[in-house]
């Protein structure tokens, strides 16, 4: 039989990619998407294609007894990718909007994680893999409420790997810098949803920000493709010695290691520059 896998966040980006790219691998793939036109389109390119929103319990259970169906109570892999991010100085979010960022790159990743480790505990085998970020160990400048759930994120997998010791499942962290995906696009969105940028403090940067989001084709220096993702998640889900953690484009590397050889306050020096004081 096929080993399987499910991906959340596959109707661009990352996970389209991943999806794409195992099947061609000879894995069955469980490409899910929180919109029903993705998840349309999924099925169109013969996926099977499950409608899965992070920020809705009921939606996460039904498409895990989905699965179940499919697959005859078995999965061998899940890879935790669907995120958005929010951009925004801290000072300017409210309750609201951190929990918004909360329930869709945390909250619903523990639940559909939580629901599918007795599942792997069971059979003796799994692989779990979580797509992190650079600003999973770096913070940089209006980008607090994402990184702080990638903060987060990374906290919980640590912790969740030290508890699944033993257990045959495998846990691994991919930590990517600037990727070309929808991720500007939609933190575009994000920011005129959520930050009220008028009267702000911050009001000339978020001006700033805005023209860059809406940006045909702008990238930030270094971005690499999703591919440069995926084959890091190959590893992460055929090596049978993965590593703790994959670390993708030049940034994210440079930066893991000037954190551990920098100060606290050099580094920050270093991540504003970087960030050209917020404005990359």
């Amino acid at each position: 039989m096929p080993r399987t896998i499910l991906v959340t966040g596959c109707s661009s980006g990352i996970g389209l990619c991943a999806a794409h790219t195992l099947r061609e691998r000879g894995w069955r793939v469980f490409a899910s998407a929180r919109q029903l036109r993705d998840v349309e389109k999924l099925h169109a390119d013969g996926f099977d294609a499950l409608w899965l929103d992070l920020d809705d319990s009921q939606s996460i259970h039904a498409a895990i007894d989905i699965l179940l169906t499919r697959t005859g109570g078995r999965l061998d892999a899940l890879f935790n990718n669907g995120a958005w991010g929010l951009p925004g100085a801290v000072e300017d979010l409210s309750r609201d909007a951190l929990r918004a960022q909360f329930e869709t790159n945390l909250f619903g990743w523990v639940e559909l994680t939580n629901r599918l480790i007795p599942l792997m505990r069971q059979q003796g085998h799994g692989r779990i893999v979580q797509c992190s970020s650079v600003l999973g160990f770096a913070a940089l400048p209006y980008r607090g409420a994402y990184t702080a759930s990638k903060f987060a994120l990374e906290g919980l997998s640590d912790t969740l790997r030290m508890e699944l010791r033993g257990s045959g499942i495998h846990l691994s962290l991919i930590e990517p810098g600037p990727i070309e995906t929808r991720f500007r696009a939609n933190s575009y969105l994000a920011l005129t949803r959520w930050i009220q940028t008028t009267g702000s403090v911050h009001e000339a940067q978020y001006k700033k920000q805005l023209v860059r989001l809406q940006k045909e084709g702008a990238a930030a220096p270094f971005t690499l493709p999703p591919e440069a993702v995926v084959a890091k998640l190959i590893h992460a889900l055929e090596s049978p010695r993965p590593r703790l953690r994959y670390r993708v484009t030049v940034p994210t590397i440079a930066f893991a290691w000037l954190k551990r050889l920098l100060p606290g306050r050099w580094m920050d020096a270093v991540l504003l520059r970087a960030s050209g004081g917020g404005k990359h």
